[in-house]
């Protein structure tokens, strides 16, 4: 039954990144499956994210689809935190794919942080602005290819 709900929830892509499922974005913290029944334990990347509805409804959905559950919950719940180092090497492939720069896994003692250019790897890349599109990205300019791109913010308990 676990197996069945976790090929339903890699179904379920981040609403402003489509690329990437939630389950490589590390946000399932607990995934309970009995017979006919599943609670899912989801963490949000970020306290007030206006897609968190959005979410709830395709987990519910693709967990339908499914056809084995009868009864599905889904909660997001706050503890552990996430941080992007939850974030799975697929999903930092796939966020490359997409035109984001991956959260970075070293953030300096200073909180200053650095990102490779996902479309040409270049490490000569500039902060742009901090505030993205989204409250999770920034917007970074690679000084190599010349491309404007975003980036996950990271986000640790250590900072």
């Amino acid at each position: 039954m676990a197996e069945t709900a976790l090929a339903a929830l890699q179904k379920v892509k981040d609403p402003e990144i489509d690329s990437i499922s939630i389950v490589d974005l590390g946000m399932v913290e607990i995934l309970e499956a009995e017979v006919r029944e599943v609670t899912v334990k989801l963490l949000p990347t970020f306290m007030g994210c206006p897609a968190l509805d959005i979410i709830r409804k395709n987990v519910e959905a693709e967990l339908r689809k499914a056809g084995v559950f009868e009864r599905i919950e889904v909660q997001f719940i706050h503890h552990p935190p996430w941080t992007s180092d939850r974030v799975t090497e697929k999903g930092r492939k796939q966020l490359k794919e997409f035109g984001i720069g991956p959260p970075p896994k070293r953030i300096s003692e200073t909180g200053e942080w650095h990102v490779e250019c996902p479309f040409c790897g270049s490490a000569y890349t500039t902060m742009d602005n901090l505030f993205g599109p989204t409250a999770c990205r920034s917007i970074l300019y690679c000084k190599a290819c010349r491309n404007p791109f975003e980036a996950m913010k990271p986000v640790s308990t250590m900072m």
